[in-house]
């Protein structure tokens, strides 16, 4: 599973890249964590606290079919995981590695339908000059798994993306050649959150510390938490 998913996302990458530049980025030659099984027993869900690491950010974003909605209105239903990708990163320890990861994440709850009930995903583009919500949506049929509620965004442009961007602390910046040549790639620093039911942020994955297992422990754990609001 992992060659073959790992394949079909730098495929759509190079595919996505060759519209209008000429896509460079450094080869990874270590994959991250997140591609392997997990070393360790996490400890079971329930016996650690996620303490709130601040409230998320609200903005302006389009579905993949084309309608605009509030952040805010995907946010607080459901335990949330979000994370912030463009389609045609190559980095191998980058976006593909968010979308694998939740794409376990995402099998994993399609073996619990009352879990699954529970949380939704939300991947949202930084690059919405290229990633338009259809190009989106054809990212997201290689990816979704059947039932669960994950969800694939863009904006409609740098005005509504470059706030949210910045409310999250999400460093993003396009990739330029010597000779002022954009190369198509954009380096950006690798963040997934988990937001609760009040829009709370309790907890920051970067790709040293990104696996679907450690995700999965820790929905449940906030599943469990019966502390006040």
């Amino acid at each position: 599973m992992v060659l073959k998913l790992f394949l079909t996302l730098l495929a759509f990458a190079a595919a996505s890249a060759s519209i209008g530049a000429t896509h460079e980025h450094p080869v990874q030659t270590e994959l991250a964590p997140g591609y392997a099984e997990l070393e360790f027993v996490p400890p079971a869900p329930g016996t650690y606290a996620l303490p709130p690491l601040g409230v998320a950010a609200d903005g302006s974003v389009l579905l993949d079919d084309g309608q605009t909605r509030r952040l805010y209105e995907l946010i607080g239903a459901k335990v949330t995981v979000l994370s912030f990708i463009y389609t045609s990163c190559s980095d191998v320890n980058g976006c593909p590695l968010a979308a694998y990861v939740l794409r376990g994440v995402a099998e994993q709850l399609q073996k619990d339908p009352t879990l699954k009930e529970q949380v939704r995903l939300l991947s949202i583009s930084f690059d919405p000059e290229h990633d338009t919500p259809a190009v989106m949506s054809d990212y997201a049929a290689r990816l979704v798994a059947d039932g669960v509620d994950w969800r694939f965004l863009t904006t409609a442009g740098p005005v509504q993306i470059d706030p949210i961007l910045s409310a999250y602390d999400q460093w993003v910046q396009k990739d330029y050649a010597a000779d002022g040549r954009y190369l198509g790639s954009m380096s950006h620093i690798l963040r997934i959150y988990l937001i609760d039911r009040q829009r709370r942020i309790r907890n920051i994955y970067t790709m040293s510390f990104l696996h679907a297992d450690l995700l999965m422990n820790d929905i449940r754990t906030l599943l469990l938490d019966k502390s006040p609001n």
